[in-house]
Parts: C-alpha cells; structure tokens; sequence
C-alpha cells in the first residue's frame, strides 16, 4: 500500500462515518442507550479522545519530537479509567463541538499522511505508518468503531 491508496481508504471510512452521523442526526446524538449509558455524543467523544493521542504522537514523531503528554492524568493506566475520564471530560459538551473534533481529528490525520515522503514504510494489513522504529495504526478509530462498537450502534438505530 502507498501513501496515496491509504489516503483514499480513510476518505472512504470517513465518508462512511460521516453517512452513519447523518443518518442518527444531530436530534438524536444525546440520546442514550448506544453503548450502555452513553449516546452517540459521548461515544464519538471517546474515540475522538483516542485519536487525539493518536494524532498528537504521529505528529511528534514527523517532527523527530519526544511523544507529548498524555491528555489524561498520569495515574489513569487502565482503559476502564481513561474512558472513564474521557466521559467526564466530554459529558456537558455540545453535539456540534464533539462532531467538529471529530472532523478537524481527520482533517489533521490525513494532513499528517500527506506530508510524509512518499516512500513511507505502509503495512496494508493494519494500515500501520512507520516513522523510523515507531509505528502508527492509521485505522484506529474505524477499526476500533467497527469491531468495538458499530453493531451496537445499529442495534441502538434499528431499535
């Protein structure tokens, strides 16, 4: 896989996640019950969180930077506890300000991968980027959303 095809598959989830968001609509985003207690808007808020370290530690990397802080506090280790405060974090945020970190997450990804060479070490199988001897799971928020959390999503939408 080159930079250009990994480029146009995430175009692709995107305009597919994209086509899920507007399929729920925005009256719709606070309602509860998507995964457990959690609405569509807090779900999208975990994976944004996600994808901000994400983001954040590819960006660091191009730049030959130490990775940054973590946003969350140090002594949460556990992914229990690190949702945990994501929700809390997130929980009185608008619908509109969740959905705009989510595009502008993108946006910033698929900034990333286009600013690298074009000769960038790309493992198809996982979408992994390698930058030197780190590497980056480009599809974490759609494998994640997929595996994790899509068929609750439809169970949530078709009920």
């Amino acid at each position: 896989m080159n930079k250009s095809e990994l480029l146009h598959w995430l175009q692709d989830e995107y305009r597919g996640w994209e086509a899920l968001l507007d399929q729920i609509g925005p009256a719709h985003m606070d309602r509860p019950g998507v995964n457990g207690d959690w609405s569509m808007k807090d779900l999208i808020a975990h994976l944004n969180g996600w994808q901000s370290v994400l983001v954040s530690r590819f960006q660091s990397a191009q730049r030959g930077e130490a990775e940054p802080p973590l946003p969350w506090p140090p002594q949460l280790q556990m992914d229990t506890e690190i949702n945990a405060w994501i929700y809390e974090t997130n929980r009185e945020r608008s619908v509109s300000e969740v959905l705009d970190e989510t595009h502008q997450a993108f946006q910033q990804l698929l900034a990333t991968i286009g600013s690298l060479p074009e000769d960038v070490r790309i493992e198809e199988e996982w979408h992994l980027v390698w930058i030197g001897d780190q590497r980056f799971s480009t599809s974490e928020f759609f494998d994640h959303f997929h595996d994790d959390h899509e068929p609750d999503v439809r169970a949530w939408l078709a009920g």
